[in-house]
């Protein structure tokens, strides 16, 4: 897969600070989400680099209700913004999606996730590093994990990968709703640097990859 990174010219880098982790807000109203679906509807969660992008993606969906962004895979609770950047919490930046099974299975949804991210970087997402930054897919139940073993198969065997995927197969068992800034931040921030320099460019390339179904 084309990495997105690579077609950032390297002066807007400088000015975006390389990475969204330059932009915090000291504000914390970071919550533990109850991993319960409304009826009707389900859940899953994928790590995948910066979360603001990986919600602007999945948002953009057929099926896809809603995506919050957060925290998840680490020991550490109610982890703040600032703490899950010291790599210290084992937490990932992750998404909760919200979508309509009769719509969209959650295999689909990861054919979303191998195709709106670089699975073969360990720690790392474009200009993004550590391993709050890491590919991790979550699963509720064997059915699940055996869809996410599958769906890692389908894009090892895909050819679209040069080197090793290192995605992390995971049960989920909590999830920390992120602080309200970074909720939507893609939709409230068009014009900030890291979103036009890295998140933008990352959601067109996955337009360009994706075969499914957007609401756009």
């Amino acid at each position: 897969m084309k990495n997105y990174f690579n077609i950032i010219p390297a002066f807007v880098l400088v000015l975006v600070l390389f990475s969204c982790e330059a932009i915090s807000q000291k504000k914390s109203d970071v919550r533990k989400v109850k991993l319960t679906a409304p009826q009707g509807k389900a859940i899953a969660a994928f790590a995948e680099g910066c979360f603001w992008c990986s919600e602007h993606i999945f948002e953009a969906v057929v099926g896809v209700d809603s995506a919050i962004s957060g925290y998840a895979g680490g020991n550490v609770p109610n982890p703040t913004y600032d703490l899950v950047n010291t790599e210290t919490t084992g937490h990932a930046e992750t998404v909760l999606v919200y979508y309509n099974p009769k719509v969209i299975s959650y295999g689909e949804l990861c054919k979303v996730f191998f195709a709106s991210h670089d699975p073969t970087t360990p720690n790392q997402q474009g200009p993004d590093r550590g391993s709050s930054y890491r590919s991790i897919l979550f699963y509720n139940g064997e059915v699940e994990k055996a869809a996410a073993q599958q769906a890692v198969k389908d894009a090892t065997n895909s050819g679209r990968f040069k080197k090793s995927i290192v995605t992390e197969l995971k049960p989920m068992t909590e999830f920390y709703r992120a602080e309200g800034y970074h909720q939507d931040y893609i939709e409230h921030n068009p014009n900030q640097g890291y979103v036009r320099a890295v998140s933008i460019p990352r959601f067109q390339l996955f337009k360009k990859t994706y075969k499914g179904k957007l609401k756009l």
